[in-house]
C-alpha cells in the first residue's frame, strides 16, 4: 500500500489533539536529524485575515526546498478555521480550506514530511471527509456513538496503563465525577494517583503488566472536586446526616472568607438529584444497588421526554448523569425520605432569602440552617 503524503490528527479536545500530535511530531523528527528542517506553524485564527496568513505561511514551507536537498518534516498545529464557527463558516475561510486542501494534495512524502492538527473540527464538510480517505487519518477522543464521558474514560484508562497502573472499583467513575470533563486535569490526576499507587500507597493489581491499582479510596482522599466546584466535602456530610462534620465543614469554608452561595447551590443540586431518585424509587421503576442506580436506563426511556432539550450533564435531568455516581449520591440505598428533601429544598430557599436580609450573618445562617435538618438526625 503507498504510503500516504501526510498525517491528519483531529478530535474536539484542542489538548488531547496536540498531547497526541506531539507524539506523531517527535516520532518523524526521529527521522529528520538536522533541526533546521523542522518546522512548527500555528494554524490558529481569530478570523479570516489570520486563516488566509496561517495558509499562506504553511503553503511557503512546504514549497521550500532544504538546503542539503535532506527531507523536510512541517507541522501545522492548532488549527481551528475546521470547525462550525464564525470564522469557519466564512465563504473566505472555505476557499482557504479548498487551497489548503490543493496543497496537501501535492505533498511528496519523500521531500517532505507533513503532520496537521485541528480540534474543533466539524466533520461532516467535506475536508475532514477528504482526509480520512487520503491521509493517515487519526481521530482523537471517542468514534462514533461513543459518548464523551465514555471517550474520556478509555483515554485515562491508556494513560494509567502506559504508567503500570490500573484503576480498582469504582475509581474511574469517581475521578471522572470529580473531575469532570478536563481531560488536561484529568491526565494530571491520573498521573499523580499511579505515581501514588506505585509508591506504597495502592495495592498490587491482577495483571503482571500492571504494578498498582488506583482505589476508590485513592481519588476521593487526593482529587480535588472540580466538576461541582470546594464545596465536596459540606456536601458529603450534610448528606450523610452527620451533623457535627457538616458544622467544621462550614466553619473550613467560611474561615477561608467563603460565601454562602455555592455551597447552597451545591447542597440544592444534590438534593434535586435525590428528590428525583427517590421518586423512581418509590415508584419501583428504580433501585439503589452496589452497581449504582439499576434501572436509570429503563426509567429514562419512560420518563426522559420531560426533559426534552437538556443535553447537557444537569442536575435537573437525572438521566443526564452516571448510574454508578448517582448510586453514589444515594449513599448506597440510605436514601432520605421523600418529606426530608422537600423539606431540605424549603430550607435551603429559606437561607437564600435570609442571606439577602442579613448578608454579613451568612456563616450563622448556614450553621442554623444546618442544625433545622440535622439535629433530629
Amino acid at each position: 500500500m503507498a504510503e500516504k503524503p501526510f498525517q491528519f490528527i483531529c478530535g474536539a479536545d484542542d489538548y488531547l489533539v496536540n498531547r497526541v500530535g506531539r507524539e506523531h511530531y517527535d516520532a518523524l523528527a526521529k527521522e529528520i536529524a538536522d533541526e533546521f528542517s523542522r518546522e512548527i506553524l500555528s494554524g490558529f485564527s481569530n478570523n479570516v485575515g489570520e486563516v488566509e496568513a496561517a495558509v499562506n505561511r504553511f503553503r511557503e514551507s512546504v514549497q521550500t526546498i532544504s538546503m542539503f536537498g535532506d527531507r523536510r518534516l512541517v507541522w501545522l498545529k492548532d488549527v481551528n478555521f475546521l470547525a462550525d464557527t464564525v470564522t469557519g463558516r466564512a465563504e473566505s475561510t472555505l476557499k482557504c480550506v479548498e487551497a489548503l486542501q490543493e496543497i496537501l494534495a501535492s505533498v511528496d512524502p519523500r521531500h517532505v514530511a507533513v503532520l496537521v492538527t485541528a480540534a474543533p473540527v466539524d466533520r461532516r464538510r467535506a475536508f475532514p471527509k477528504w482526509c480520512e480517505k487520503h491521509a493517515e487519518f487519526v481521530l482523537v477522543g471517542g468514534g462514533e456513538g461513543q459518548t464523551a464521558s465514555e471517550a474520556l474514560a478509555g483515554i485515562v484508562m491508556a494513560e494509567a496503563k502506559s504508567l503500570g497502573a490500573s484503576f480498582g472499583p469504582g475509581a474511574l467513575d469517581l475521578l471522572l465525577a470529580k473531575v469532570g470533563a478536563n481531560s488536561r486535569f484529568l491526565i494530571e490526576e491520573t498521573r499523580k494517583l499511579a505515581t501514588y499507587a506505585a509508591t506504597g500507597g495502592g495495592s498490587a493489581a491482577d495483571d503482571e503488566a500492571v504494578v498498582a491499582r488506583i482505589e476508590e479510596s485513592h481519588v476521593a482522599e487526593l482529587t480535588p472536586n472540580v466538576a461541582e466546584g470546594d464545596f465536596f466535602e459540606a456536601a458529603e456530610a450534610f448528606f450523610e446526616g452527620n451533623l457535627v462534620r457538616t458544622l467544621k465543614a462550614l466553619e473550613h469554608h467560611f474561615f477561608n472568607d467563603g460565601d454562602a452561595r455555592p455551597i447552597l447551590a451545591a447542597l440544592q443540586n444534590r438534593n434535586r438529584l435525590l428528590l428525583q431518585v427517590r421518586a423512581l424509587v418509590d415508584a419501583g421503576d428504580a433501585r439503589v444497588g452496589p452497581r449504582g442506580l439499576d434501572g436509570l436506563s429503563r426509567a429514562a426511556g419512560v420518563y426522559g421526554r420531560h426533559f426534552a432539550g437538556v443535553g447537557e450533564k444537569s442536575s435537573f435531568n437525572l438521566f443526564s448523569q452516571n448510574p454508578w455516581y448517582i448510586g453514589k449520591l444515594a449513599g448506597g440505598g440510605k436514601l432520605p425520605s421523600m418529606r426530608r428533601l422537600i423539606d431540605n429544598q424549603l430550607e435551603f430557599v429559606a437561607a437564600f432569602e435570609e442571606i439577602i436580609r442579613r448578608p454579613g450573618d451568612q456563616p450563622e445562617v448556614l450553621r442554623d440552617m444546618a442544625v433545622r435538618c440535622l439535629a433530629s438526625a
